[in-house]
């Protein structure tokens, strides 16, 4: 294998690499958008838990954020939360998930599994 061929390689890792993260961070993301929506939807320990993977779910819909966004307006919409104050969290928890993730990636705990950023 030549240089050329190696630096590819090494470029598409990385690549692939990144794009796991971010689907990490959205997924943390999308999680404590489902508890802080949950809690001001009143919703019971059960109630939350299914709440989340649908916030979850949602992200599925279609590349970017607004999928998201969307489902807690409609969610919200008798709760006067502003798009603007939606949108301000949504920012917030990213960086908390960020923030979240990069300890788990600098700490040796198995706790840094795939399995935690999607569950509940």
């Amino acid at each position: 294998m030549n240089t050329f061929d190696e630096r590819e390689k090494s470029f598409e890792k990385k690549f692939a690499h990144n794009e796991e993260l971010q689907f990490k961070v959205s997924a943390r993301r999308n999680k404590y958008l489902g508890q802080w929506a949950s809690q001001i939807l009143g919703y019971n320990s059960d109630q939350e838990k299914e709440y989340i993977q649908s916030v979850i779910k949602a992200d599925f819909a279609e590349a970017g954020d607004d999928d998201v966004f969307r489902k807690l307006k409609a969610d919200l919409k008798d709760h006067n939360k502003s798009d603007e104050e939606i949108r301000n969290k949504m920012n917030k928890l990213n960086e908390k998930a960020k923030s979240d993730f990069n300890f788990l990636m600098t700490s040796s705990s198995p706790a840094s599994s795939k399995s935690d950023f999607i569950t509940a």
